[in-house]
């Protein structure tokens, strides 16, 4: 079961980009890794459709896991440099 899911987002409007990062911790023996990865891809599509009708050459991407301990993993959404 999972017993936290948080995301947190970064402006970082240098880059013309948002960070998100999302933490998933579970209190079963099952991993995350999807729950999070999940969460971060939601919360960049959920950006993507609220800014669509400023921005029309949005990307989203690259999606990815970057850390993994026993029942907490967190997921990522950012640019190429992050």
């Amino acid at each position: 079961m999972l017993s936290k899911v948080e995301v947190n987002l970064q402006a970082q409007p240098e880059h013309n980009r948002v960070r998100i990062e999302s933490l998933c911790r579970l209190t079963g023996k099952t991993g995350v890794e999807m729950e999070a990865l999940t969460a971060a891809s939601v919360a960049a599509l959920t950006i993507y459709d609220m800014c669509k009708a400023v921005q029309k050459d949005m990307v989203i991407g690259p999606v990815r896991l970057l850390a993994e301990k026993r029942r907490q993993i967190r997921g990522f959404q950012g640019g190429r440099d992050s």
